[in-house]
């Protein structure tokens, strides 16, 4: 864990629970994609860099899930690099309790106030910004999160984010979190299409070739999608829902569960809703799904 590995003539990544990309700028300069999931992976990252003789010059972020941006603040304090995000990223990156208030659905108690939910604040700047480093594309992957992006450094590594699992991640969490579900399926189908040297996901292994992958990332949403037409063959609530998911998939309930798993299956919901697949029915003041 936290070793470096080489991809690409000026293209790395630290392996880590979220990879976290590092792109050899010129003159010992290094920008990094992502910046782990706290202070801790913070110091580890530094460590590495002063070890190479590189010097961080910025940090480009994905998108905002406190994994991936938890070593910002650590990491921009102790250097003084720049942080750059796009779109709503750029507002929870500023003010990561946005995170866990969306999950939630309102102010998170405690048990969701904590470095798996909540990073700590860093300022940010938008793409746009002169000082972005313009060799750097920036491949918008919407539908995990709200604005995430991946990048393509020059020797044509692509840094992926989110939007592809492990088949071991698959099979241990069965459900993966989704903000947008269509959003997410034209991803996947934008990524199946995607040619690079190397492939870099932040919850696989780096891969010349990632169709396959995808192609099991996107059974995953359909198998899912019909577990939950499945369940709401006949009337019922959001809840009962959330409670066979759980049974039938073998997964333990937690309150980080509860709305993680909960966001994405509310997702799912929204998506088979706007299809015509399933109905909203209001009975004795309970919001319930049915089948169409």
């Amino acid at each position: 864990m936290y070793e470096l590995y080489q991809v690409g003539e000026k293209s790395y990544y630290i392996e880590c629970p979220a990879k976290i990309g590092v792109y050899l700028a010129g003159d010992g300069g290094v920008y990094l994609i992502d910046s782990g999931s706290d202070k801790d992976a913070g110091r580890k990252v530094r460590k590495i860099l002063d070890e190479k003789g590189w010097t961080l010059l910025g940090i480009l972020n994905t998108h905002s899930n406190a994994d991936h941006i938890g070593g910002n603040g650590y990491l921009q304090q102790q250097t003084g690099c720049r942080i750059f995000s796009g779109g709503i990223e750029k507002c929870f990156t500023e003010y990561p309790i946005l995170e866990p208030s969306f999950l939630y659905g309102g102010y998170p108690c405690k048990d969701l106030r904590h470095k798996f939910l909540l990073a700590k604040p860093s300022v940010a700047a938008d793409f746009s910004d002169k000082d972005f480093p313009q060799e750097i594309e920036i491949i918008p992957l919407k539908g995990h999160f709200f604005d995430m992006v991946g990048f393509r450094t020059p020797d044509d590594t692509v840094f992926l984010a989110d939007c592809l699992s492990s088949r071991e991640t698959l099979d241990k969490y069965q459900i993966g979190f989704i903000y947008d579900v269509a959003e997410y399926l034209n991803t996947l189908e934008k990524v199946k299409a995607l040619k690079a040297k190397m492939f870099v996901p932040a919850h696989a292994p780096a891969a010349e070739d990632v169709t396959g992958l995808a192609d099991l990332n996107i059974a995953k949403v359909y198998e899912i999608s019909e577990k939950i037409l499945s369940i709401c063959s006949e009337p019922i609530s959001f809840e009962g829902i959330l409670q066979r998911l759980f049974t039938d998939y073998n997964l333990t309930m937690n309150f980080e569960q509860y709305v993680l798993v909960g966001s994405t299956v509310r997702s799912y919901l929204s998506w088979l809703k706007d299809k015509g697949e399933l109905s909203a029915i209001f009975e004795h003041n309970i919001l319930l799904w049915k089948r169409n």
